[in-house]
């Protein structure tokens, strides 16, 4: 989570019936929470990409664009920002398709508003653990550059490169991987939602910019890992 904590945590709630909306909304804000209200799974995408957001609360059936559906492509967009399902039913199927989806935590309506609150709460702290445990792997050596992940910067004498969010997170998993390798399917998965072929074209080319973006040091090779995936060589 990029949160600054001394600003207020800023939810992106996503609710197609307007008075439970308005009510989860002014709750949650009664709690110290800035709230962006949503009335569609369309709408709610659109916010996501306009601005950022420290988790999401999304109900499941919505019209124009269905919550499982929403959760997919809001990972695509960031895949670190936690979220919570709403629903009306509480089928196990439902609930395990949510959780398949990434989801933090999934609540079945009616709900005690306490309870969401201690979950939020919950997920909120989990996801400031995990980005402080992330900061020790932040800034590392890579031959002779320094990649900065949080600034999304490779570095060289007095040579700095800007790299793009997936460029980042590709050479961060390529430089944390387990066994040096880092499988096809890992990074599909994590940085664009699913493994599919499309996905895995697109991985494709940006493994491909980032080859470019590594050659002000001669040394370092991504080399092809044939039906595995790629590793990092520093020669």
């Amino acid at each position: 989570m990029e949160a600054d904590m001394n600003q207020k945590i800023k939810i992106l709630l996503v609710e197609d019936d307007p008075n439970f909306g308005s009510i989860m909304k002014s709750y949650l804000e009664l709690n110290d929470f800035e709230v962006i209200l949503k009335a569609d799974g369309k709408q709610g995408l659109a916010a996501f990409k306009s601005e950022p957001f420290d988790i999401c609360i999304l109900d499941v059936m919505m019209p124009e664009m269905d919550g499982f559906t929403l959760a997919k492509e809001i990972k695509k967009t960031n895949n670190e920002t936690p979220f919570i399902f709403l629903t009306a039913k509480s089928l196990k199927e439902d609930m395990l398709e949510g959780f398949k989806t990434g989801a933090d935590d999934y609540i079945t309506k009616p709900f005690d508003s306490e309870v969401l609150l201690f979950k939020l709460q919950a997920i909120l702290k989990r996801h400031i653990q995990r980005a402080e445990n992330d900061t020790i792997v932040n800034e590392m050596q890579v031959g002779k550059l320094l990649f900065n992940y949080n600034l999304r910067t490779l570095s060289h004498d007095n040579l700095r490169q800007q790299l793009s969010p997936k460029e980042a997170s590709l050479l961060k998993m390529l430089c944390t991987a387990k066994d040096g390798i880092l499988l096809r399917k890992d990074a599909l998965e994590k940085i664009w939602g699913n493994d599919n072929y499309f996905n895995g074209r697109s991985m494709d080319v940006f493994i491909a910019r980032l080859r470019k973006c590594l050659k002000a040091d001669p040394s370092i090779e991504i080399a092809n890992i044939h039906g595995n995936g790629f590793r990092i060589i520093i020669g």
